[in-house]
């Protein structure tokens, strides 16, 4: 079974953390709105409105299809245009529920705090809110905080590391939201009997520090939540420390095994916004339906960091944001290292949307690959301890086998190898068409 051993391996892209210091700024004035019912990791929703409906803000739109589904709400109060499947940037055909703006933002009389009196109505209320990992995996939180009784869980981790270039929206949360955070890492842990809790932090982030302490000691703890332990851990940045596995070993030194889950260890890991998400929840019963994200590259006119609607078109938040300074030759969705080049701007933001980066031409061209030269360097960056050539040249000739036994499957997608090959090798653009063959493989049976 293959191991993470060793946690210093990595990467130290520029930060280029540009808009750390811009507060967040709510953008409402969007005449279309276009919701994906499916924007989380398992199957997604089936709609619940038709063309003509009236909805409100916050109304279910979209109920869950299985059981690690979450519903989908709207972000908006108006009539819906249409309700019909779209293709969309990776090739999935998803259906979308379009509404037209009426600029009332009435609120669905469904809209309450959530009654909870045991883990149960907890877990329950979780999956009500929409609530999937904020920082860019969807992972439907309910499930994650909901691991089987065998699991022995003893410790909540808050991923608050950030560690993708540009990205400041995590960090924004922790300076404006304090109390949200720490109150929603009480809440988590109290209803699921977890004592310790660790804020896991890159120390290029020194100044959410003292606000989240001053949160810690002024949280109104109830009896049963005086044994609950926060810390701040500060870790060196280096990315991809913010990798669930990754974040996890450095900061307890415990092995998630390949193939396997933090809860394998006894860890769940929540992303600090999604943690924040919960205590606003609980307080309000206002579902997951907006994004706070942060709009920054070579080309935006005015970066910072935005409080938008669920599923407003990036073209629209560009526009209202300030639009470009200079013709975009490429808009990622995401951060540079793991995002999602989009193919058009009328796609919507969604759930797990953390960041729009609008880079110019110039920036955006991809320098042209030569014949790897044997070096190393990504093996050495490799913070899974793959080996990412091999990886690519079993790829790129479709041999199954060959990823299957070199594990292609652990790969975590974060680019440490194509950014540190001096030959320019489109290493994890291989890496993931070769996870793509072995799963194909794994659902015919020929392959474990």
């Amino acid at each position: 079974m293959l191991l993470i051993r060793r946690s210093h391996r990595g990467v130290h892209p520029p930060e280029n953390k540009n808009t750390r210091g811009i507060a967040i700024k709510r953008l409402d004035n969007f005449d279309i709105i276009s919701i994906p019912l499916d924007m989380q990791i398992g199957p997604g929703s089936t709609p619940l409105v038709a063309k003509g409906d009236t909805v409100l803000v916050g109304q279910r739109i979209g109920e869950p299809m299985g059981g690690w589904s979450v519903p989908v709400h709207s972000s908006v109060s108006g009539i819906v245009e249409s309700v019909k499947k779209e293709i969309m940037s990776d090739g999935d055909v998803i259906e979308y529920v379009t509404i037209i703006n009426d600029h009332g933002y009435v609120v669905s009389p469904d809209v309450k705090p959530p009654q909870i009196n045991n883990r149960d109505d907890f877990i329950a209320a979780l999956r009500d809110s929409g609530l999937v990992g904020l920082g860019g995996a969807a992972f439907p939180t309910f499930v994650k905080q909901n691991p089987p009784p065998y699991k022995d869980i003893d410790l909540l981790i808050i991923n608050a590391a950030e560690c993708e270039p540009y990205i400041t929206s995590d960090h924004r949360i922790m300076l404006d939201f304090p109390d949200e955070v720490i109150a929603g890492c009480m809440i988590a842990a109290s209803w699921l009997s977890i004592k310790q809790v660790i804020i896991g932090v890159e120390d290029n982030k020194p100044d959410v520090k003292k606000p989240l302490e001053e949160a810690i000691r002024a949280y109104p703890r109830r009896e049963s939540d005086t044994d609950i332990e926060i810390k701040i851990k500060v870790l060196p940045t280096l990315y991809p420390t913010g990798a669930e596995k990754v974040l996890v070993n450095k900061l307890t030194g415990r092995v998630v095994p390949m193939g396997g889950l933090p809860a394998d260890v006894g860890v769940i890991v929540q992303n600090v916004t999604t943690i924040a998400f919960i205590s606003a929840y609980m307080k309000t019963g206002m579902p997951l339906i907006r994004k706070v994200i942060t709009l920054d590259g070579s080309a935006a006119a005015e970066p910072g960091n935005y409080d938008v609607p669920v599923g407003a078109h990036i073209e629209d938040v560009i526009e209202a944001a300030g639009g470009t300074r200079t013709k975009p030759g490429k808009i990622i969705m995401g951060g540079p290292m793991m995002g999602t080049a989009i193919d058009e701007l009328s796609r919507p933001v969604l759930l797990q949307t953390n960041a729009i980066l609008i880079l110019s031409e110039e920036d955006a061209i991809l320098p042209k690959e030569i014949a790897c030269i044997s070096c190393g360097e990504c093996v050495r960056a490799c913070p899974m301890i793959l080996q990412p050539t091999s990886l690519d040249k079993a790829a790129r000739r479709l041999d199954v086998d060959t990823l299957d036994k070199e594990y292609v499957l652990n790969c975590i997608e974060c680019g440490c190898c194509s950014y540190v090959c001096p030959s320019k090798r489109y290493l994890v653009q291989n890496i993931v068409i070769g996870k793509g063959l072995v799963r194909d493989a794994q659902k015919r049976g020929e392959v474990d």
